[in-house]
């Protein structure tokens, strides 16, 4: 073997280990001792036998940092073993017969010492790999489980955006196991695969049939609603007076059912106008009819002020020909609005009303002519009984019978507290 000509001058000092490891014959050829052999390993005829070594021995470091950067790789970890392995080899088959000056026995030697260290280690690693792939089945079984459990849904029942995130979800995670987890063994992968990617595509059928079918059933509705909302268009010429109409096709607009939301927003936006224009007349009515009350509820608010006259009166008769009187002119004003202050002012008034009515009863039971005759003849009994009474007490405390006087005076003061009831 013939080396090139690029040596330097820096690297033509001899070198402690060329008497041990090489030698130079008279022609520049170099050998390297094995052992007790020595084995050829090139020429370096234009050079000195100092710059030959030294080209050889620069060859067998090169040689020696392979080695101890393997070792170095394996004592910091983050290599695995079967690539760290895939290395020593490598490195194995350049130390054989290598042309170079050096102790390649020694180099070979703590490859080999690696290459079995590597060798446990990689068996200990496969085991490693082999749980990894049967964990990494077991969470590629789970999402499919979970895929085919969506798949299995009934269509009709299924919240379909939450579905669709949820299958979109599985997808990213496996996609993920794919890129990031270990690799399954091909027909168990494949397998996998085929059963995820029907679930998937059942899911996506459904979702495709359910919407469909939604459309279908939303168009209907559209039609429905849209034939409401001209109709209530149609009874903007009524005002007020097509406020009941527009009230039975808010009840059929409300058991419509969805048109979609996008279709709804914008049809109740016109059939709501449609009715607001008819409620508004009603509000512009009400509004002049307040207006043109005003003066009404003062009037009448007058004779409320009037009527308080009605309960100071003594004479009933005189105050019921005033109420009669606050009635007549009451009723002339006709009705106010607003209805609440139109029912204020009325209860208002009733309340007058009432206590006169009440006034009037009480005053026709106590002149009534058959009340009065049953209050004279309960008071002529009443009286016969004190007398007897009286007479009875005097005999009583005559013959000196405590017994016979207590129970005259009970009963004595039992009638003459009825008979000042009666006014007796």
């Amino acid at each position: 073997m013939t080396a090139a000509a690029d040596s330097t001058p820096e690297n033509n000092a001899p070198s402690e280990a060329a008497p041990q490891w090489g030698r130079v014959d008279e022609d520049g050829t170099v050998s390297v001792r094995e052992g007790d052999t020595w084995r050829v390993v090139g020429q370096f005829p234009d050079g000195s036998p100092d710059e030959a070594l030294a080209y050889f021995e620069r060859k067998f470091a090169d040689l020696a940092s392979e080695v101890s950067l393997l070792e170095v790789r394996h004592r910091r970890g983050g290599a695995s073993a079967s690539d760290l392995r895939a290395a020593a080899r490598t490195v194995s088959a350049k130390l054989h017969e290598a042309a170079a000056v050096g102790d390649l026995a020694g180099l070979e030697q703590r490859v080999s010492a690696l290459t079995e260290t590597l060798a446990a280690e990689s068996e200990t690693e496969a085991v490693a790999a082999r749980a990894a792939v049967d964990e990494a089945v077991k969470e590629r079984e789970l999402l499919v489980a979970q895929a085919e459990a969506l798949a299995a849904r009934d269509p009709k029942s299924v919240q379909w955006k939450q579905a669709t995130a949820e299958m979109s979800a599985l997808f990213d995670q496996w996609q993920s196991h794919q890129q990031n987890g270990p690799r399954l063994p091909k027909s168990t992968a494949q397998q996998l695969w085929k059963r995820f990617r029907d679930a998937r595509a059942t899911v996506d059928k459904h979702r495709r049939e359910f919407y469909a079918e939604l459309d279908s059933a939303h168009k209907v509705v559209r039609d429905q609603k849209s034939r409401l909302v001209e109709r209530a268009e149609a009874l903007a010429p009524k005002g007020e007076d097509g406020i009941p109409a527009y009230r039975e096709l808010l009840d059929q607009w409300k058991s419509a059912g969805r048109a979609g939301k996008k279709a709804d927003d914008a049809l109740w936006a016109r059939f709501k106008a449609a009715g607001d224009a008819l409620y508004g007349a009603r509000i512009e009515r009400e509004a002049a009819e307040a207006e043109a009350s005003v003066e009404k509820i003062a009037a009448k608010r007058a004779l409320l002020e009037d009527a308080k006259a009605v309960s100071a009166e003594r004479d009933i008769a005189k105050a019921r020909s005033l109420l009669t009187g606050i009635q007549r002119q009451w009723d002339d004003i006709g009705r106010v609005f607003p209805r609440d202050a139109e029912r204020g002012l009325d209860d208002d008034l009733r309340k007058i009303e009432q206590a006169l009515r009440a006034r009037e009863d009480a005053d026709w039971k106590s002149n009534n002519p058959e009340t009065k005759a049953r209050a004279n003849d309960m008071t002529r009994q009443l009286t016969d009984a004190i007398d007897k009474l009286e007479a009875e007490l005097a005999a009583a405390e005559q013959s000196g019978d405590k017994r016979a006087i207590a129970q005259a005076k009970e009963a004595l003061e039992t009638r003459k507290s009825w008979l000042k009831v009666l006014g007796g």
